[in-house]
């Protein structure tokens, strides 16, 4: 196997978890209170209440190590955090088995 296309299958396994780690640490780095620009469709059609906002702030929080505003933003966000740790676990533990054909 080239080493290009050995490149290509490993990223191919781990993308899922590259995505989950990447939106992780967006949410965890992102400015969440300051007033200017917000990637919410729904906050930039106007519109005052946004089912994911509350998840998102409760994810951003829970890694500022604010845990009581993480529960108030969201319940489930604590939770969320959780699963989505073990699936990265659990896509790196799977695919480590793996041997490229």
């Amino acid at each position: 196997m080239k080493k290009w296309e050995y490149f290509n299958y490993i990223k191919l396994k781990y993308l899922e978890a590259f995505i989950w780690i990447a939106a992780l640490l967006i949410l965890a780095i992102s400015p969440i209170n300051e007033g200017h620009h917000s990637l919410c469709v729904f906050k930039n059609l106007g519109l005052g209440f946004c089912p994911g906002c509350g998840l998102a702030h409760s994810i951003h929080y829970f890694f500022r190590g604010e845990f009581e505003a993480s529960f108030y933003a969201h319940p489930l966000g604590i939770v969320v955090v959780g699963i989505l740790l073990i699936r990265i676990f659990s896509i790196f533990k799977q695919n480590k088995k793996l041997k490229p054909v």
